[in-house]
């Protein structure tokens, strides 16, 4: 990696810090470190208990890290209600979307009470929606919640990520949700793998979608509208 690339990359990340309370922090403990190193080598009381507050509240923040990258992982996933995580739950009956026209599966969904047409995606790790859905379903970006960072076709973007209470279509229903809300997505809306692998299975047979929530019922033919 050249030296270019290195302070585009930091460019990058100081520029998410006014967008992220959980990155704010981090420079805070950081600096709080390293007030306390300094309290320490001149040998300034109560250096060490400042500086044991600065690593102590790096490891939180580590912790808190880990725990919002895990529930990109159904095996790992956890529910941390006091921190906004609620636990990823996806259930109901088998539901079949047929494939559009233009090759994809379509499904219309009804999120909270507004109809959000989405795009099923296997190649996406998360659900995603455009900013402009977001503020027509009243999704906000999580707080203290770290930003991700996302290639797209229009280049690498940064994204906030918030939750959806209920995502309803067909027989089956996602709740509590991680989506991330892109700029410039336009009008496509994507389900991802966040909500597939919590399924039983998926499968493609024809041009036919199938999805097995973990307690199926009796399945529904869905038009995806």
């Amino acid at each position: 990696m050249d030296l270019a690339t290195i302070w585009q990359s930091l460019l990058g990340v100081i520029g998410q810090v006014p967008n992220s309370g959980l990155l704010l922090a981090t420079v805070a403990a950081i600096m709080l470190s390293w007030v306390g190193s300094a309290m320490v080598t001149r040998e300034v009381p109560l250096g060490r208990l400042v500086r044991g507050g600065g690593s102590l509240a790096l490891v939180a923040i580590f912790v808190m890290v880990m725990v919002q990258v895990s529930r990109f992982d159904p095996r790992y996933g956890m529910a941390v209600p006091e921190l906004g995580l609620p636990e990823q739950v996806v259930e109901g009956g088998e539901t079949r979307v047929p494939m559009g026209r233009d090759g994809h599966f379509w499904i219309t969904a009804q999120v909270g009470n507004e109809p959000v047409t989405f795009m099923v995606d296997t190649g996406a790790t998360l659900t995603a929606v455009s900013t402009g859905t977001a503020e027509r379903i009243g999704l906000e970006p999580r707080t203290g919640g770290i930003p991700i960072t996302l290639k797209t076709a229009n280049g690498t973007i940064s994204a906030d990520i918030g939750t959806v209470e209920e995502l309803r279509f067909g027989n089956v229903v996602a709740r509590g949700l991680d989506t991330v809300i892109v700029p410039n997505l336009g009008e496509t809306n994507v389900i991802g793998m966040n909500l597939l692998s919590r399924l039983a299975s998926w499968r493609v047979e024809g041009q036919t979608l199938i999805l097995v929530p973990n307690n199926p019922q009796p399945e529904q033919d869905w038009t995806g509208g």
